[in-house]
């Protein structure tokens, strides 16, 4: 089986499909497919996205201006 070939024979053949269920059907594999990043990451990085989160839902937040002060030896002169 060429690969290369049925992918081209697939393409073709969806060019021509008119059916919206078959077309939805596709997008549906398509993002079964996809992964997660959330699957991807680590638990250590999980569990500081979900404190940012929990921060920010408590207003626990600095503004840009000075995160930006405080940060400032990084910032490229």
């Amino acid at each position: 089986m060429d690969i290369q070939a049925e992918k081209l024979n697939l393409i073709r053949w969806l060019t021509n499909v008119s059916d919206p269920s078959i077309i939805k059907q596709f997008i549906a594999l398509r993002q079964q497919q996809q992964a997660d990043w959330w699957d991807e990451i680590d638990t250590e990085e999980k569990a500081e996205i979900e404190e940012g989160l929990a921060q920010a839902d408590r207003g626990d937040v600095l503004s840009h201006e000075e995160v930006m002060i405080k940060y400032q030896r990084w910032r490229s002169k």
